[in-house]
């Protein structure tokens, strides 16, 4: 009988610290400790118990002080957890203490999060984000733990023989090792900023409006997108279940066309670096015309949630673009007033429950005068239908007496083929020219 190789599952304890000295996003909470379950739920482990500390001040040591590290301790020997992981970041040092003291791996938030990351990417962009904010997260953590090294071989304030030269050898090679490590991986991201941007150029010259979706983790950016365009996203329900960006040609009206794109989901206490990583992907949302920011109604912390996402848009650039808030899952809403006003709209991505008012909220402001015509071309002009599968949305091209094509012009497009258009359009001559 074959064996059955079957992946063991870590099983942790989660530990948070709420103090006055820790800023209100970065405190733990019920509801983020719930966060936090589910984020070890999607990494493939499983929650065991969970232990909240209020502190006035973080100890330095051990962050929650010696009396809840015992506590921690015992849970961990009780319940056979091999992992304990913390909702708030953690120094190099205080880890080493922690994992000393605990007698199991300690973590913190931000090393869950980039776990996830490094599981779920797909793309080589993808990959390349992740590997960039692995190895930034890494550095200041590999200085600590070979100054810790160094301490401890101290003697009288002198290391012992033999082990001076190689302890600072091997950290300073270390060293130089990530940060040529992360220089490549900065190098390869911006070609792929390179490659983007020409990409962008081109659709710009196409006059091809870009909406992208933002939104908290969850949210059902992806089950919105897979709605709307038919892209079979995978939409689970856990956090950070998409990763890779993923880009649609939506047709709203004849006359207009977007590119759509999902983005990697927003959580709270995401480590600064993974944003500063991801960078090369997000950035599409400065140069979006249109921000589809969604929002999951169904959720009691949805405001919070919202302005998690505002700051993270704030952060990249993108606060000046305008925006469409769409509550999701309208259908689970629980409140008697929906959230409403002139650009908020309340959908239901799995049900299509006004998606129909969402397309016609995004055409009002997107529309670019695009008209569809049909297009006599002599066949001298055969070269002009070339352009038209470019640069516009061509919808039949028949072959007569002359070259028969109906399509949506730009306005720009327009102008320099109106002499083929039929039946022919009059030229628009400002009030000064009559």
């Amino acid at each position: 009988m074959p064996e059955i190789n079957e992946e063991k599952m870590n099983r942790a304890i989660l530990v948070g610290l709420n103090s006055p000295r820790l800023s209100r996003m970065d405190n733990a909470t019920d509801s983020t400790m719930e966060e936090l379950a589910a984020l070890l739920e999607t990494a493939g482990g499983e929650s065991l118990g969970v232990v909240i500390q209020n502190k006035d001040v973080p100890d330095p040591g051990t962050f929650i002080g010696d009396g809840k590290v015992d506590e921690v301790r015992e849970l961990v020997q009780a319940t056979g957890a091999d992992m304990v992981i913390f909702d708030n970041d953690l120094s190099p040092s205080q880890v080493r203490v922690l994992t000393e003291r605990i007698g199991v791996q300690v973590m913190d938030r931000s090393a869950l999060i980039l776990d996830i990351f490094a599981q779920r990417a797909r793309t080589r962009e993808g990959r390349l984000q992740v590997e960039l904010a692995q190895y930034k997260y890494l550095l200041p953590r590999l200085t600590g733990m070979w100054k810790h090294l160094t301490r401890q071989n101290a003697s009288g304030g002198k290391s012992p023989i033999g082990t001076r030269g190689p302890g600072e050898t091997q950290l300073e090679s270390d060293r130089r090792h990530i940060r040529r490590k992360i220089q490549k991986l900065e190098e390869e991201l911006a070609e792929v900023r390179r490659i983007r941007g020409v990409q962008r150029e081109r659709r710009i010259k196409n006059e091809v409006p870009v909406v992208a979706i933002v939104g908290y983790t969850n949210a059902g950016k992806s089950t919105l997108l897979n709605k709307l365009t038919g892209a079979a996203i995978p939409a689970n329900n856990r956090l950070f279940d998409t990763l890779d960006t993923t880009t649609r040609m939506l047709e709203i009206t004849d006359t207009c066309t977007v590119l759509i794109s999902d983005t990697v989901g927003f959580i709270r206490k995401l480590p600064h670096h993974l944003v500063e990583a991801f960078k090369a992907t997000l950035e599409e949302l400065e140069y979006a015309d249109l921000l589809i920011h969604v929002i999951d109604a169904s959720n009691p912390e949805w405001r919070e949630q919202a302005d998690v996402v505002d700051g993270l848009i704030r952060e990249l650039g993108a606060q000046e673009t305008p925006r469409l808030e769409v509550f999701n899952k309208s259908d689970l809403y629980v409140g008697e007033i929906r959230p409403h006003g002139e650009d908020i709209v309340s959908v239901s991505a799995r049900t299509g429950e006004g998606l129909d008012k969402m397309l016609r909220m995004i055409a009002e402001r997107l529309d670019t005068g695009a008209k569809k015509v049909e297009l006599h071309l002599p066949y001298d002009q055969g070269g002009v239908v070339d352009t038209l599968y470019r640069e516009a949305k061509v919808e039949k091209v028949e072959y007569a007496e002359t070259i028969e094509v109906t399509a949506v012009l730009t306005p720009r497009l327009l102008g320099q083929l109106r002499q083929w258009i039929y039946p022919p359009v009059p030229e628009h001559k400002e009030d000064w020219e009559e």
